[in-house]
C-alpha cells in the first residue's frame, strides 16, 4: 500500500550518512555495563568494536577489568581517563536517566542506547544538550552495516 505522507526521519537515530560520519569520527566508547563474560552481548559488541580500532573504556563497578583494561566504576571515573565520545549503554532501562545525566554533565558527544533500550525523556534531554542520540539499536550491527560494508 502506498502512502502520500512524506517520509519522516526516525528520531531513534540520525540519518545513515550522519550516523556513518559519527561512527568514523568518534573513536572512544565508554561501554556502561560492559561484562567481562564473553557470553554476554556487551562483551561481544565491545570485542567487535575493539577489533575495528575503537578505544573501549569499560564502565562496570563490579568488574576489575575487561580485555585487560581496568574497569571504571562510573562514567565520572571513565571521563578522568580521557574525553567521553560515545556512551554506549548496556544497563536496564531504569538506569538510563542517571547515565544520560552523567554523560551530559561530563561532556559526552553521543548517547547510544543498545538494542531493546529506550527512554524518550532521557533521549530528549541529551538531544537538547547537543548530544547525538541513538535509541534501540546495536552499535555493532550499525557499524557493520554503515562503515565496514560501506567505507
Amino acid at each position: 500500500m502506498s502512502s502520500n505522507a512524506p517520509d519522516v526521519p526516525s528520531r531513534d537515530a540520525p540519518p545513515d550518512d550522519v550516523l556513518r560520519s559519527l561512527l568514523t569520527r568518534y573513536r572512544r566508547i565508554a561501554v556502561v555495563g560492559l561484562s567481562p563474560n564473553p557470553a554476554r552481548p556487551s562483551n561481544a559488541v565491545a570485542a567487535y568494536l575493539r577489533a575495528h580500532g575503537y578505544d573501549i573504556v569499560p564502565v562496570n563497578p563490579t568488574a576489575r577489568e575487561v580485555f585487560g583494561v581496568a574497569s571504571a566504576p562510573s562514567l565520572a571515573e571513565a571521563a578522568e581517563r580521557g574525553p567521553l565520545e560515545i556512551v554506549d549503554i548496556f544497563r536496564r532501562a531504569d538506569a538510563i536517566p542517571a547515565i544520560v545525566d552523567a554523560a551530559i554533565a561530563l561532556g559526552a558527544r553521543m548517547i547510544w542506547m543498545q538494542l531493546g533500550l529506550r527512554d524518550g525523556a532521557s533521549a530528549a534531554r541529551a538531544r537538547a544538550a547537543g548530544l547525538d542520540v541513538v535509541v534501540d539499536r546495536c552499535i555493532k550491527v550499525e557499524h557493520a552495516r554503515l562503515v565496514e560494508r560501506n567505507p
